[in-house]
């Protein structure tokens, strides 16, 4: 009895990994709250937590998801909070112009849909940008360029993304007698839970792309390599702006 037990809750189980896998999400999602309360920082915060998600997958899950945050947060402070500031300014320029197009009452509320639609693909911009800066390290120019290229090899992924980010958020906002629940769910595990669902979807395409990693999540060596099994290498540069050339980007 001991023994089924035993191998039931082992971390080698199925019931162990998904309890490795809930504990890396619940850590790396409080470290989140904590690390944006200055708001400020929040494009570097959740940049980070895609960073411990992205680690989380390639590897076991066997991950420390503070140790892991505190190091995609440093190591991408600086170009995610520009990211985001940026953002932030963008998106308040396209509400005040909303507001101002639906308070005019004229014929110019027609240009509430393009505002819209605008809005939409800035959105989803923003939602594969911050994945790929978590997964890899370059000017936000080539980023963007590579966050285009990702969206575009599965298009249909996108409005799946959109959905399980902006949704529940919106359910949240529009839901005050459910806020307490709500609040306790983002609080310990919504945000992490969303950037789980996110890696997860983008993990296929960016793969190709990124070093091995161990059962921790750490790269290997060239050494290691070599000892391992074999995988596909990492393309050139050359081979992405072809690949991007094919899908007429």
């Amino acid at each position: 009895m001991n023994e089924i037990i035993s191998s039931f809750i082992s971390n080698d189980s199925r019931f162990g990994q998904l309890m490795t896998r809930c504990g890396v999400i619940i850590g790396a999602n409080l470290m989140f709250v904590l690390f944006s309360m200055p708001v400020f920082t929040i494009g570097a915060s959740y940049t980070a937590l895609h960073f411990v998600m992205l680690k989380a997958l390639r590897g076991d899950g066997q991950v420390n998801p503070f140790k892991l945050f505190w190091q995609g947060f440093k190591s991408n402070f600086r170009q995610a909070t520009l990211a985001f500031l940026a953002a932030v300014a963008f998106f308040t320029f396209l509400y005040a112009d909303f507001r101002l197009i639906k308070a005019s009452g004229s014929t110019l509320e027609m240009l509430r849909y393009p505002l819209i639609a605008l809005g939409v693909i800035a959105a989803a911009l923003m939602l594969y940008l911050v994945p790929t800066m978590a997964a890899f390290e370059d000017t936000i120019p080539h980023l963007l360029r590579n966050a285009l290229y990702f969206a575009a090899k599965k298009i249909w992924k996108v409005p799946v993304i959109l959905f399980f980010n902006i949704f529940p958020l919106y359910l949240t906002y529009t839901d005050p007698q459910m806020m307490p629940l709500y609040a306790f769910i983002w609080t310990f595990f919504g945000f992490g839970a969303v950037a789980m669902l996110n890696s997860s979807l983008l993990l296929p395409e960016m793969r190709p792309f990124l070093p091995r990693v161990d059962a921790f999540g750490n790269f290997l060596s060239d050494e290691d390599e070599e000892e391992g099994t074999s995988e596909m290498k990492e393309p050139s540069p050359e081979q992405i702006l072809s690949e991007m050339e094919k899908l007429g980007m």
